[in-house]
């Protein structure tokens, strides 16, 4: 509960600044009802107004950095609470590629003027809540679950946008990105086949 915390910190630090006038909201409450900023509908709100690229490609980007940076802090819970070194590699794999691929994304998005998040959104920070919540082999299944569903989602959004975004930059970075995705989504999927056969940990 305390990473939870530290998280919604951070939220309300980084984006003490937040509003930008536009009738959206850019707060939420977190698990105790405290209300901290959305940085992901910060970054929502500030492209809304100041418009860097079409609407659909600002979003994209918003989105996957969102994603990414959750990919990232899920794969250090993992390094620290996964009981399967399997499930340990696995999170290890998901700090190194989604670090580089948003460091990638937010080269495109300085240049561009858009406005990513730089923390979780609350959404994805519940769901980390919940998973801090378990332990032993049943953190490990209910992470890889959450991987595998987040992967599909993130696999349609790469195909969609590299096939349909109408800035060339983020259509290449999502047609670059999709192989690597589909990659951890395999892997996910044969981890959670290898833990159904795993009875409990040493």
């Amino acid at each position: 509960m305390k990473r939870v915390s530290l998280f919604a910190l951070l939220l309300s630090g980084a984006w003490a600044l937040s509003s930008c006038g536009d009738g959206h909201s850019t707060t939420t409450k977190d698990s105790t009802g405290t209300e901290v900023t959305d940085a992901k509908a910060v970054a929502d709100s500030s492209n809304r107004v100041n418009k860097p690229v079409d609407k659909e490609s600002a979003d994209f980007a918003v989105k996957v950095a969102d994603v990414g940076l959750t990919e990232v802090a899920m794969g250090k819970l993992a390094q620290e609470k996964a009981t399967d070194q399997r499930v340990k590699d696995f999170g290890g794999m998901m700090i190194s590629d989604h670090t580089k691929a948003g460091d990638e994304l937010k080269a495109i998005a300085d240049r561009k003027g858009i406005t990513i998040p730089t923390t979780p959104s609350p959404e994805h920070q519940s769901a980390m809540e919940k998973l801090n919540d378990k332990k032993g082999l049943d953190w490990d299944k209910a992470y890889i679950d959450h991987m595998i569903d987040g992967h599909k989602a993130t696999v349609d959004d790469l195909d969609k946008a590299s096939k349909n975004l109408e800035d060339p930059d983020l259509k290449a970075f999502a047609t670059n990105t999709l192989p690597v995705i589909k990659m951890h989504l395999d892997s996910a999927q044969a981890i959670k086949e290898y833990l159904k056969n795993v009875k409990k940990h040493k």
